[in-house]
């Protein structure tokens, strides 16, 4: 019952992705078309290799940390090419976590929630990803420089749906804290136990 429970909150998670997401996506390309033909290409084809990768790991539920990389300057790059330098984001990951085995489609949406939650529809600001190995343990940190939390504030889809998933996933291995106030950024950080990730032949 567990695994479906996080089964179907993985698939939560692509549905909420991929519908406001791709709808101001192609709304972006369609403006640039008229104005900016070289960079509305570079959209689409980071666009279909976004598309390609949310393809290639459904149903699993974790993945190598590399692919959750990959997906996550995918979309990062189509942000940036719809804001340009109103948006910096920065990615450090030690490179012997690259191989860790992390719970699939996690980064996007602390990244995302950054973006949405923390800038609006200016997308100006910067977010850092950061992540490294603590003894048994892998700690993921995003840290962005919005407008903050304030006083009551509720969760959306994207941290409820993660921190249930690491819950089910890792049990009382895990960590996952939000904080931040009004003016001061999001500071998330998580923390589950480090395996490296290990490839069968079907893969």
């Amino acid at each position: 019952l567990a695994a479906r429970l996080a089964q179907a909150q993985l698939q939560m998670l692509r549905m909420q992705l991929q519908p406001h997401f791709l709808f101001n996506t192609l709304h972006s390309i369609s403006a640039l078309m008229h104005k900016d033909v070289r960079r509305a290409d570079s959209m689409i084809a980071a666009l279909s290799d976004l598309l390609r990768m949310s393809l290639q790991n459904i149903g699993a539920q974790e993945v190598p940390l590399q692919s959750e990389l990959d997906f996550l300057q995918r979309y990062v790059e189509i942000m940036q090419l719809r804001f340009g330098e109103r948006l910096r984001v920065s990615i450090d990951v030690e490179p012997e976590t690259r191989d860790a085995r992390v719970p699939n489609l996690f980064l996007q949406p602390l990244v995302e929630n950054s973006f949405r939650h923390g800038f609006g529809d200016l997308g100006q600001g910067t977010i850092a990803i950061s992540v490294r190995r603590d003894g048994d343990m892998l700690r993921c940190v995003v840290v962005d420089d919005g407008r903050g939390l304030r006083a009551g504030h509720k969760e959306g889809v994207g941290l409820a749906s993660t921190r249930q998933r690491l819950a089910h996933l890792y049990g009382d291995r895990h960590a996952f804290a939000v904080r931040g106030a009004p003016g001061e950024g999001v500071h998330v950080t998580m923390a589950i136990p480090f395996h490296p990730f290990e490839r069968t032949a079907a893969d």
